[in-house]
């Protein structure tokens, strides 16, 4: 990989670019030892292994089942504040295509989506924070698993991760492909949508498909609902307001079976908004039109609607602050502030629901794979490991300063 074109500024940067290689090896060995959400043992090992070394005050585990959690008091606690700092931990079930010497060694397992590089930028803030403690009061540095449809926040929160450590303010980040390395991007709103998982269960009656006549074909009637769905976006939500309905997978009888007509089929997809109001009206839209098509051709349908993940919402002061400390690490020029939305999902929004922050992106570039996240030829980008610590870094200490001497 290439080296960062840009030159950041400010102590946090300089002081953690000297151990760039030791975080680079942590990266590259997390990366090769993926795990899915709730199974990061080796993970979280790694982690207090590492926070251990770097001399933090307290280390916490088993907090939502593989969550870690480190505790950095700054030269001085006078000012009682409390700021979280977070990173996710697992992996994706999905099989690496890549060829370097760190490539996964567990079939069927990768780090598609950069938590390895997540989790070792934070423990280079934390090695940074712990050898310099320049801020008055205390560092929460929360690793967390199952960020990949598990819910590992809300499991943590729901473990007492914030009654044990009340926060007064959390901060987030992603790699992002799409922006060049040396780059932020935030906006004072919302940074990614709410996800929606459902299910479609189409029963109707099989038979021998020379004889459909006889049969009440599901295919038909999931090919209607298929089409159907598309039209709750275009007719139902404001053109300046944001959904997405997408049907992503269909099963239904034998392809052995060529003659055969099945009896049921299903189908699964996701809805992304930002609007609970918008939200609920999908969810009504689509249990209605899939009820009346089914009925329309004498079959039924049952749609189960889970709520994943709610929208990932900056509150407005933390993250115009999140974006005055990219500026003094980057200069303006790097920063973008009014960042489009995605309609992807993070779950740390669940913590945005209780607790102020911001969740950011920096910029990766997609390197010389052009692979972006999910994707199994990604990688995460080890230049940018300096970059991502010093911004863990600074948040703690512009948000808790120390008093001038």
């Amino acid at each position: 990989m290439q080296s960062l074109r840009y030159k950041a500024g400010g102590r946090a940067f300089a002081h953690i670019a000297q151990y760039h290689p030791e975080l680079t090896a942590l990266r590259r060995d997390l990366h090769a030892h993926p795990e899915l959400g709730f199974e990061e043992i080796y993970t979280s090992t790694r982690v207090k292994e590492a926070l251990k070394l770097c001399g933090v005050d307290e280390i916490h585990d088993g907090i939502g089942r593989t969550g870690v959690v480190g505790v950095i008091r700054g030269r001085s606690t006078s000012s009682g504040s409390m700021v979280g700092l977070r990173a996710d931990m697992d992996a994706l079930p999905l099989a690496e295509h890549n060829d370097f010497s760190w490539k996964s060694c567990k079939p069927g397992l990768m780090h598609g989506c950069g938590h390895d590089g997540h989790t070792a930028m934070l423990v280079g803030a934390a090695r940074y924070l712990a050898e310099t403690r320049n801020f008055d009061g205390t560092a929460v540095l929360v690793f967390q698993p199952g960020e990949e449809g598990f819910a590992g926040a809300r499991v943590m929160m729901e473990d007492g991760l914030f009654d044990r450590f009340p926060v007064q303010s959390i901060y987030a980040m992603h790699n992002w492909p799409a922006m060049k390395p040396g780059t932020v991007g935030i906006n004072s709103g919302p940074m990614m949508a709410a996800a929606d998982r459902f299910t479609i269960e189409i029963t109707g009656r099989g038979g021998h498909g020379a004889h459909a006549y006889q049969t009440v074909d599901v295919l038909v009637v999931a090919a209607h609902i298929i089409t159907a769905a598309q039209s709750i976006v275009s007719r139902n939500v404001r053109p300046i307001e944001s959904a997405v309905v997408s049907i992503c997978a269909a099963q239904a009888g034998d392809l052995g079976a060529f003659s055969v007509l099945p009896g049921s089929a299903t189908l699964v997809g996701t809805v992304r908004t930002f609007d609970p109001v918008v939200q609920e009206m999908v969810e009504k839209r689509l249990k209605e039109l899939c009820n009346a098509i089914a009925l329309g051709f004498g079959a039924t349908a049952t749609v189960h609607y889970e709520r994943i993940c709610p929208a990932t919402i900056n509150s407005e002061s933390e993250a115009i602050f999140a974006g005055d400390v990219a500026e003094s690490l980057l200069g303006a020029d790097h920063v973008v502030r009014d960042l489009e939305p995605s309609m992807g999902a993070e779950d740390f929004a669940f913590m945005l629901q209780t607790r102020p922050g911001a969740y950011l992106r920096i910029g990766q570039g997609t390197g010389a794979s052009g692979s972006a996240l999910h994707n199994s030829r990604y990688d995460f980008n080890d230049d940018i490991l300096p970059l991502g610590s010093a911004l863990h870094a600074s948040f703690i200490e512009q948000a808790m300063p120390l008093a001038a001497a």
